[in-house]
């Protein structure tokens, strides 16, 4: 169902501008399997190019600065404000203008090392493509209403607010812009945070390649509070996109929604 909806999404696109590739967003919590959709269809599309938000976190370094000068929770790749946007709005500029001759370096981060990849050992794309695909977990988020804290890092790391301010002005500034210059955007919703909190458990154990300790468990609660406010928000629509398709808690599709944008 994904692979047709998106090859309609390209194909659409491609009729209003044939001159230019496609700009395709696909967002969804954590183990939602927006990734995994978008690697099978631009594995069996070469003309489709694909790189991940999650490739374009800001270094280790440069989080600890951001964390120093901002926020602490900043140093937690995370919210809005940890991606490095000028690099992913590179690679887009790299892609878009390439030749059939050229090939384009597509950024990748080592998520058990917390650090992107050396840039030597980038994938790269031959050639011009013809859409591109980009997933995020909080591609095409909305600023979430102000609340009071809604978990433990909130109330012991930022109970003021101040974190939450910050993120809230990301997505209004600088990620609502990024957002704007797709032509779709495909959120998967999940049924509930706790179905979120078992994917991405099901997702550390796949990276691991072992069962998780109760130490484990405890460090990726820690985590996933990093994410709780936006997922919970984009999960009530608080997002802008243009199509919604609705899983089951065995990440199964329920519904697929078009919706005016």
């Amino acid at each position: 169902m994904m692979a047709t909806l998106l090859r309609k999404l390209i194909d659409e696109t491609r009729s209003r501008a044939p001159n230019r590739p496609a700009l395709i967003g696909v967002s969804g919590a954590q183990g939602s399997g927006k990734s995994y959709q978008c690697k099978q269809f631009a594995a069996s599309n070469p003309r489709v190019a694909h790189f991940s938000l999650d490739d374009v976190y800001l270094t280790k370094w440069e989080r600890r600065g951001i964390a120093a000068a901002r926020h602490p929770l900043f140093r937690t790749r995370s919210a809005p404000g940890t991606h490095d946007l000028d690099l992913a709005e590179l690679t887009l500029k790299a892609l878009t203008s390439a030749r059939e001759d050229m090939i384009t370096s597509q950024p990748r981060f080592n998520k058990l090392r917390d650090e992107r990849a050396p840039e030597g050992s980038w994938p790269i794309f031959r050639g011009r493509p013809d859409s591109i695909l980009i997933d995020g977990w909080c591609l095409g988020a909305l600023a979430p209403e102000e609340s009071p804290p809604i978990n433990a890092i909130e109330r012991q790391y930022d109970l003021d607010g101040k974190w939450r301010r910050m993120v809230r002005e990301e997505l209004e500034g600088r990620y609502r812009r990024f957002f704007a210059a797709f032509d779709a955007i495909v959120y998967l919703k999940a049924p509930s945070w706790e179905t979120v909190k078992r994917w991405r458990a099901e997702q550390e154990v796949e990276n691991l390649g072992r069962a998780l300790t109760p130490e484990d468990h405890a460090r990726l609660d820690r985590f996933m509070q990093h994410y709780e406010r936006i997922t919970r928000s984009m999960m009530a629509g608080g997002h802008c996109a243009g199509w919604v398709v609705e899983l089951d808690a065995g990440r199964r599709v329920v519904r697929i929604e078009g919706r005016a944008q």
